[in-house]
């Protein structure tokens, strides 16, 4: 039971991490500007920066679910409006489970604190999160061998239409965020997604520490 229960929270962990990562990141104005400024994208789309900024505003707010279809229609055809809608499901979606895993996790730390067993919750923490470092090189090694067939099989794992397949000579959607954007993002939020892992697993080494200190007993498979 507790080797399942310090599983799930590694897994939860994990998902509240990446997830966390992708928001922080998606909704990172910064990141649209130097987007903008660094691929041209006012000469490709014919509109000014602020222009590109207010559209931007716009995207970020109905992502977050704060506005409906209505405000993407002054900018954006009916097909890029309904893939947009499906990336908005995705984010809900991505909302709902970042939540949940928050509070798995919340709920398996408390029960290892009162049980009294913060050394083997702190290694399980510590250790079991650098399964995370070795996917994201594999997916460095991916992205980088060729970004553009792995992003496409992204797109066929989470849409079930062909919606994302749009035209750059008229999609405003897709002159404003090409595929070196979203390079771009997938970096930066595997940069972010290593920046939670490693701040989780530092407190999960000051637990397995003071487990340590305060006499308690570890897991024979988490030897020191």
């Amino acid at each position: 039971m507790k080797k399942f229960l310090l599983s799930l929270l590694v897994f939860t962990l994990s998902l509240f991490a990446l997830l966390e990562s992708i928001e922080i990141n998606a909704f990172n104005r910064e990141h649209y500007l130097r987007n903008y400024e660094n691929h041209n994208q006012v000469e490709i789309t014919g509109k000014s920066k602020d222009e590109l900024m207010k559209i931007t505003e716009d995207l970020i707010i109905y992502l977050q679910g704060k506005a409906g279809d209505d405000i993407l229609e002054p900018n954006f055809n009916q097909r890029e409006i309904l893939h947009m809608r499906d990336v908005q499901r995705l984010f809900k979606v991505g909302y709902i489970l970042k939540y949940i895993s928050i509070l798995i996790s919340a709920g398996i730390i408390a029960y290892f604190i009162k049980k009294k067993e913060v050394k083997l919750l702190g290694k399980y923490i510590f250790r079991g999160l650098f399964i995370n470092w070795a996917m994201l090189i594999v997916l460095w090694i991916l992205i980088n061998l060729d970004f553009n067939k792995y992003f496409t099989y992204f797109h066929y794992i989470f849409f079930n239409n062909d919606l994302w397949l749009l035209d750059p000579e008229t999609d405003l959607l897709i002159q404003m965020f090409p595929e070196e954007f979203f390079f771009s993002m997938a970096v930066y939020i595997g940069v972010s997604f290593f920046t939670i892992l490693a701040i989780i697993q530092g407190i999960g080494y000051l637990l397995s520490r003071k487990g340590s200190a305060s006499g308690e007993k570890g897991n024979r498979l988490f030897k020191d």
